[in-house]
């Protein structure tokens, strides 16, 4: 089953596995050392990273390294920017309604 990016971020655990190995290449023990959970708990988060298409899996020797594949990631930023220009158009508008109607209270009150 191919899963997208979304499930990948939508679990706690996995972003900060993202976080981890974005700065390092680590191996499936040092990842799992981070963590208050079973190894095997681990390794469902990676295969579910690996199927998101965020990490890949290096063979090196007997060692199984983790690699961040964030390009992916940009589907989320293209997605929350779209929300982003939605509402900064609405609060832009509101903010301006607000300048109005504090211009106008200035008014009636000088006029007093």
């Amino acid at each position: 089953m191919r899963r997208d990016v979304f499930q990948a971020i939508a679990d706690p655990t996995r972003r900060q596995i993202i976080n981890m190995i974005a700065h390092k290449h680590l191996n499936i023990d040092a990842v799992a050392e981070n963590f208050d959970v079973s190894r095997p708990a681990i390794s469902k988060h990676i295969k579910i990273l690996t199927e998101c298409g965020l990490v890949v899996i290096r063979q090196q020797g007997r060692e199984r390294f983790c690699e961040a594949r964030l390009e992916k990631l940009n589907e989320v930023s293209d997605w929350v920017e779209q929300y982003r220009k939605f509402w900064n158009t609405r609060l832009d508008a509101l903010e301006s309604y607000l300048t109005e109607l504090q211009a106008k209270k200035t008014k009636r009150t000088r006029k007093k």
